[in-house]
């Protein structure tokens, strides 16, 4: 069974009957089956009875609903309302609109609407270059998806992939004071896409592509960074491939082996994994094996160009065979595919001292305890346990130092930028093989990646009026 997460986790009201015994015994209940309880509350006391919330985290929902049973079966105990806590806190979105101009009088009004917001809009139809300074555009990302790739949860459609999006626009507010707002559209026709997003565009300073799945994902994007004059990303490629590097770059001080040298074997050839690829090889690796479904990607079973540049730049050995063949003698294995597709039997046919990134969510490919028998260092893309790669660490940053700088486009350069940034954030003293990235909590991180990505896209403009 999985570890306990906060993401299952459960308030459970019980009336119980008065006793110094009581919160001992539901604390019992909870631990017989596993769970995690991080709050007992009374919320009610009468002389014969108490009404008690006992919170708890679960491993799953049908775990949770063991937890409320052994509760139930407390002598005494009446079980009454079971509340999912995560349910609770996504109830009316997670997201508001709040004015940043007091509009308290007829002057705040005449100012801000009419009759003189007349004059600003006349200022921009005659100069369109101070729509940046002069509207919300300057820090305003549009997170837009159309529900077909969403998390682990496949082709789930827009409206079901909004709560999603909605945390990803609270996380660049949070970590980079960048307003992000959730654009999830009702198609998944290219065209469409790619024509609404060019006529919303005009709102936003910045586009994050989200959760679509390749390979139309590439066609978008590429179309979109044709056509628009603000930054178009794809936060399954190129934050993933961000994140990847800083912890690969770190992993590999820790093994100490160097990035040209080693053999990387590489599991799924999607959006994450062509993006990964194309971010090694231009940060100077040599050996890539890359590896799809059905074995080591070669040019005779590609489909589209994406996967055709994979396997013109990887497989300098012309190997064959499956991923577990690919394996043999290997120094790093990234997987961004399918959940449990290896065992620790085939991390030991890796090299010494190996890396293991196993990034599938929220299985990953190998058990990280199993893979750790035989690896120096595993990360995994959960938070249960070390070494998350996680794709926050990068956007929120990335996005601040693209509208700072008034960026219209991004390239590998800032890519590599923001790696390194994440990667330094990690002092020598801290580096270890269970801390190879910083936590997504350090307030350090998202103002390291900006600057690095300001000063690879420019230092920007004065926006004072």
């Amino acid at each position: 069974m999985p570890n306990p997460s906060p993401g299952y986790s459960i308030t459970v009201r019980v009336t119980a009957p008065v006793g110094a015994g009581t919160t001992s015994t539901l604390a019992g209940a909870v631990a017989s089956v596993k769970g995690a309880m991080t709050a007992l509350d009374v919320v009610e006391s009468h002389p014969d009875h108490m009404v008690i919330d006992v919170t708890c985290d679960a491993s799953d929902v049908e775990h949770a609903e063991q937890i409320a049973s052994a509760i139930a079966d407390v002598p005494g105990v009446v079980v009454g309302k079971v509340s999912d806590r995560t349910f609770l806190l996504h109830l009316g979105g997670k997201l508001e609109v709040v004015p940043k101009v007091p509009l308290k009088h007829r002057d705040d009004l005449s100012r801000a609407y009419t009759p003189g917001v007349a004059r600003v809009c006349t200022a921009i139809a005659e100069n369109p270059e101070d729509v940046r300074r002069l509207t919300i555009k300057r820090n305003t990302v549009a997170v837009v998806t159309d529900g077909s790739a969403v998390l682990g949860l496949g082709n789930i459609g827009a409206a079901a992939s909004i709560p999603v999006m909605e945390g990803k626009a609270a996380l660049f507010k949070q970590f980079a004071d960048v307003d992000a707002w959730p654009v999830c559209l009702d198609t998944q026709d290219t065209d469409a896409i790619v024509e609404i997003v060019r006529a919303l565009a005009p709102v936003y300073g910045g586009i994050n592509l989200e959760d679509i799945s390749a390979p139309r994902c590439f066609e978008i994007e590429a179309r979109l960074r044709e056509m628009l004059d603000i930054p178009v990303f794809h936060d399954d490629q190129h934050g993933t491939a961000i994140v990847v590097l800083a912890a690969l770059t770190n992993a590999l001080r820790v093994v100490e082996k160097s990035l040209d040298t080693v053999k990387i074997v590489v599991s799924g050839v999607g959006a994450a994994g062509h993006a990964i690829i194309r971010l090694l090889v231009a940060q100077g690796a040599t050996n890539i094996v890359a590896c799809g479904r059905n074995g080591i990607l070669s040019p005779d079973d590609t489909s589209d160009s994406f996967r055709s540049w994979i396997a013109n730049n990887t497989n300098p050995e012309a190997r064959s065979g499956s991923l577990r063949d690919a394996l043999v003698g290997a120094d790093v294995f990234i997987g961004v595919s399918a959940p449990d597709i290896l065992t620790g039997s085939d991390i030991e046919t890796m090299a010494e001292r190996s890396v293991v990134f196993a990034l599938a969510n929220p299985v990953p490919e190998v058990d990280p305890v199993a893979a750790g028998r035989h690896a120096a260092v595993v990360a995994t893309g959960r938070s249960d346990f070390p070494n998350q790669i996680n794709n926050v660490l990068a956007f929120p940053g990335v996005f601040r130092g693209l509208l700072d700088a008034h960026a219209v486009e991004i390239t590998d350069d800032m890519l590599i930028a923001a790696a390194r940034a994440i990667s330094d954030s990690v002092s020598p003293s801290e580096l270890n093989p269970t801390y190879i990235v910083p936590s997504v909590f350090d307030a350090a991180v998202a103002p390291a990646v900006a600057a690095a990505v300001r000063g690879v896209a420019g230092a920007g403009r004065e926006d004072d009026v």
